[in-house]
């Protein structure tokens, strides 16, 4: 017997999207005289097209409750339609929410439910009807929609920032948290480094770096408010430009988990083609940054490297 406990998936670390789901079912009559009573609006029950659409919306906002390993999350927009052919009636139930999970389920769930209900309407009239093919026809908004796979060749550089860590008396666990979301983004880690939180040291790093044609320089530590904290006093006179949208994802993503987030000083910007990237220092801080922009921040190489932005 398995004893393990049940536990829903953990998406507290995922961004929100657009999501949208398609899904179908086809319910299939045994004769024509049921499509004409649909059609007229003679059946006995009601409107079939109608009431089956209404359960439908019921069913779909009831999901999470039915099936233990849904979420519950906001349904932003339902839409049913119906086609004929002959005697199979398609149902097309789309889905739409902007959340951090796809609502694949809730769509296939709506689809059936609205099967299921014009089944009770008709079967006092055909006893011979039948409910096929529900399915997934098409979904948005997943992380596999956005993923870059424009660059497979990127260069890496990882450097700590921290007085204490540099001198031996406390472990890195920043730095290697860094590099094990870069593992799973598949990108690979050419240099890791911990230097003493030196205005000189910071700006001497990522300008050899650059030098070498790296393509992206991600430091952690000192961005706080502490009087040793100068990261970003010795990037921002020497970056080319400042990537707001990258700093304030960072900062908002923080702030959703925990209320300190906003006393931050991420920086993100450009030297040449390099992107580099100053992240904060704590543990939780450098995983969650990471989280927050991690892996559609890689598309920024595909408009640095001269790609076309579509």
């Amino acid at each position: 017997m398995n004893n393990q406990s049940q536990e829903m998936v953990d998406i507290t670390h995922k961004n929100t999207t657009l999501r949208i789901a398609l899904a179908q079912a086809i319910v299939k009559v045994s004769k024509p005289e049921t499509i004409e009573a649909i059609k007229n609006d003679t059946v006995p029950k009601g409107n079939v097209f109608a009431m089956s659409k209404a359960a439908g919306l019921l069913g779909v906002k009831r999901t999470p409750d039915i099936l233990p390993d849904c979420h519950p999350l906001p349904i932003e927009f339902t839409g049913v339609e119906y086609k004929i052919d002959g005697l199979e009636i398609t149902v097309l139930f789309t889905v739409k929410t902007i959340y951090k999970t796809g609502v694949e389920v809730e769509a296939m769930h709506g689809a059936s439910v609205v099967a299921l209900n014009m089944y009770d309407m008709l079967k006092p009239i055909d006893k011979g009807i039948e409910i096929h093919a529900i399915k997934l026809l098409k979904k948005k908004g997943g992380k596999s929609d956005f993923k870059d796979t424009f660059r497979k060749d990127l260069t890496v550089a990882v450097v700590v920032c921290s007085d204490s860590i540099s001198a031996g008396q406390k472990e890195d666990r920043a730095g290697k948290a860094i590099i094990k979301k870069l593992e799973k983004c598949n990108v690979k880690v050419n240099e890791y480094v911990i230097i003493p939180d030196e205005k000189d040291s910071i700006q001497q790093k990522v300008t050899s770096y650059q030098e070498q044609g790296i393509d992206m320089v991600i430091y952690t530590g000192g961005t706080g408010l502490s009087g040793r904290d100068v990261t970003p006093e010795a990037l921002l006179p020497i970056l080319d430009r400042r990537i707001p949208g990258i700093e304030e994802a960072i900062r908002s993503y923080g702030q959703g988990r925990m209320p300190f987030a906003m006393l931050s000083r991420s920086v993100a910007g450009t030297i040449g083609n390099t992107l580099v990237l100053a992240l904060p220092g704590s543990t939780n801080g450098a995983k969650e940054s990471m989280d927050a922009i991690f892996p559609a921040v890689l598309h920024s190489f595909r408009i640095l490297k001269g790609a076309r932005h579509d």
